[in-house]
């Protein structure tokens, strides 16, 4: 047999060979929009390639971008990885303190922003202190992305190398202390990217017409960007998620699949509901970043689309698991259906999961056993960038930090995080599966639950609500949804109702900040 490295410029150039013509849209921040193909994208990829080289940019050297979704984010991607670099996506969402550790630990020295981020950039110019270029991805000048690519020729050839070079850098910030870098390898976002087009997976083709909602400084914009044009899909991106955007261009483009986190689509239901408006060729919705509430699963399916239910993390590039529908779907009722979709789904070969206890005895697979989510693979995190100890056990299983329960049919059901379950009387309650179940109630847009002191069991919940605009939907209304969809004892202590809550940079809820502002809280029937 040939043996030929698997590296990721092999799908920009099968891409541009094979589907060429096939477009890329860009409705920038702005509101004005670009068009392009994939071989548009490659032709300047490899002017970007030599101009990163002209700039003394080397291979293994990290090149940064804080950049939203567009044609020029894709660009920047193809060609630093194509001359042998490392494309680090920055979170422009984080906190300066978090942005200036972040791109100081990486060592970028160069970085591609939006001119949307100007203002970040102005701020932490004198704090990064590797960065020695700017370059604007949209904007016009010398120091613009257009004046680096039309400098070049284009002639150029693809750096090679082993196939366990590096490619990607991506920060988590789903951990305590300073963000941690996940160093992702050609070989390992091949096969990732090869993992996701299947049926199962994404389900991708050249007749798909994807728009990852997700941005591509998140987890890769879930591998997207690697497997569209390994499929050969048309591409359409936003730099701005409005509800109003994100269903025009849908509609006008006749997206065929989206992925995004739960709280995109509390905002296209708003929009949706307000207008009447909806998406009408969408076909397939990934959802994930968080477990989706069983009333958002519920209306999407009503709309007949299919809904993939996705889990995943940074570590894991970020697929670990994906719910496409099982051999007896047909057989199924909607509840039924629906009750399958709820669940996170079943891993795609190249990936294993378990469940351990607290003494790592591993969990059988009854959908009762409840431990420790641990996953193995070829694209999860082996060690951190510049760890001093790797991130897994002798046998090589990384331990996500999520409780979960794996069911006999091999699906998998996230119950929450471990630092986010609530521990009354000895028991667990799942924080996840009450803010789920809370938000199917009429009136209720966004809701958390976090345990708070009580002298006798330990910790009871309390539930934050969001009211839907305009309703006054009451404590007593919630807590009589909440009975018919959880144990008696799982009922809050307390609803609370609150203007907002917060979230961190990639869309979750920041339960942290929750713990610390109501770690004096007082129930009162305590």
């Amino acid at each position: 047999m040939q043996d030929f490295e698997l590296r990721v410029p092999r799908l920009i150039d099968h891409a541009e060979r094979e589907h060429g013509t096939r477009e890329i849209v860009s409705r920038w921040a702005d509101g004005s929009e670009t068009r392009t193909d994939w071989a548009g994208v490659a032709r300047d990829a490899r002017k970007l390639a030599q101009a990163l080289e002209r700039l003394g940019v080397k291979p293994g050297d990290r090149v940064a971008t804080l950049a939203m979704n567009h044609a020029h984010h894709l660009v920047a991607w193809y060609g630093v990885i194509g001359m042998g670099g490392v494309i680090h996506t920055i979170n422009p969402r984080l906190f300066d303190d978090q942005l200036e550790y972040i791109a100081n630990h990486a060592e970028d020295r160069v970085l591609f922003y939006d001119r949307m981020f100007q203002p970040i950039v102005d701020r932490l110019r004198d704090r990064w202190t590797t960065i020695e270029r700017y370059v604007v991805m949209d904007g016009e000048g010398e120091d613009s992305l257009r004046a680096l690519i039309d400098a070049e020729d284009g002639n150029y050839a693809w750096v090679e190398g082993p196939e366990r070079d590096p490619c990607m850098l991506c920060y988590t910030s789903g951990t305590t202390g300073n963000p941690k870098g996940v160093l992702y390898t050609h070989r390992s976002s091949l096969i990732h990217a090869m993992a996701e087009v299947q049926p199962s997976v994404f389900d991708l083709s050249c007749r798909s017409v994807v728009m990852p909602i997700v941005p591509m400084f998140h987890a890769a914009a879930w591998g997207l960007p690697f497997a569209a044009p390994l499929a050969g899909c048309k591409v359409v991106m936003s730099a701005v998620n409005e509800p109003k955007v994100i269903c025009e261009l849908m509609n006008r483009e006749r997206v065929t699949h989206s992925a995004g986190v739960p709280t995109v689509w509390l905002g296209m239901f708003q929009y949706m509901d307000a207008t009447g408006d909806q998406p009408e060729h969408l076909k397939l919705v990934t959802i994930g970043g968080s477990a989706a509430p069983r009333a958002m699963i519920e209306r999407i399916m009503r709309m007949g689309m299919r809904v993939n239910h996705a889990w995943g993390m940074t570590e894991t590039s970020p697929i670990g698991t994906m719910g496409a529908p099982p051999v007896n779907w047909d057989e199924m009722t909607f509840e039924e259906q629906v009750d399958e979709v709820t669940r996170q789904g079943r891993v795609p070969f190249g990936v294993e999961l378990r469940v351990v206890d607290d003494e790592d005895r591993v969990q059988p697979r009854d959908g009762q056993s409840s431990g420790r989510l641990q996953i193995r693979g070829p694209w999860v995190v082996s060690r951190y960038f510049k760890a001093d100890a790797d991130a897994v056990d002798a046998d090589n299983w990384f331990d996500t930090g999520d409780v979960a329960v794996l069911h006999p049919d091999g699906t998998m059901q996230i119950t929450d995080r471990a630092k986010d379950v609530i521990k009354s009387g000895g028991e667990w309650i799942s924080s996840v599966e009450l803010e789920n179940a809370a938000v199917g109630c009429p009136g209720v847009a966004e809701a958390a639950a976090i345990g708070v002191y009580h002298p006798r069991w330990e910790e009871r919940p309390l539930l934050l609500v969001v009211r839907k605009p305009g309703a006054e939907v009451t404590a007593h209304e919630i807590t009589a949804h909440l009975a018919q969809h959880v144990a008696k004892w799982w009922l809050p202590d307390e609803i609370v109702f609150v203007d907002e809550l917060p979230h961190t940079a990639t869309g979750k809820l920041l339960k942290t900040a929750l713990r610390e502002r109501y770690k004096d809280y007082r129930l009162a029937a305590a």
